[in-house]
């Protein structure tokens, strides 16, 4: 298989990658109260905490319209609250709260044995490989389309 084939294999492959773990994450969501959007944004703040909309939306790396629909989702379930933001009196922070910290928890810790039985097999510098690479290739086609953006 030549190098560009491969290149191509490597970028169409994240597709279906991606389609099952989101296949994988929904199971594991099943009677949780969430779907896939609310649990990036429990996870985005349960990784980095307090946070406000544009925040979580770059992040995410999408529109902040789309985000704040999900945030009110989270808001809804009881999963976040809106609590003061100190830099800005009119910008509230979106912050989990205690049964959103619980959940999403539970959920990654679900997660993360789901990621041992389906990789324990995988070699560990293939894996850093494999990381290292895919960054370069989302790296490069970002900058690519930045370039030519109007």
């Amino acid at each position: 298989m030549n190098h560009l084939h491969q290149l191509y294999q490597v970028i169409w492959q994240s597709r279906p990658l991606m389609q099952a773990a989101e296949a994988a994450v929904e199971r594991g969501l099943e009677d949780s109260g969430l779907t896939v959007r609310m649990r990036a944004v429990l996870e985005i703040l349960a990784d980095g905490g307090a946070a406000t909309v544009p925040d979580v939306a770059q992040r995410l790396e999408i529109k902040r319209q789309y985000v704040q629909l999900m945030i009110n989702d989270t808001h809804a379930a009881g999963f976040t609250e809106a609590v003061p933001n100190p830099r800005h009196q009119r910008s509230k922070l979106i912050a989990l709260t205690e049964a959103g910290q619980r959940l999403i928890t539970q959920v990654m810790q679900r997660e993360k044995e789901l990621l041992q039985t389906i990789g324990s097999d995988l070699p560990e510098d293939e894996l850093a490989i494999t990381l290292r690479t895919m960054q370069r290739l989302i790296a490069r086609l970002k900058s690519r389309t930045e370039e030519h953006a109007p």
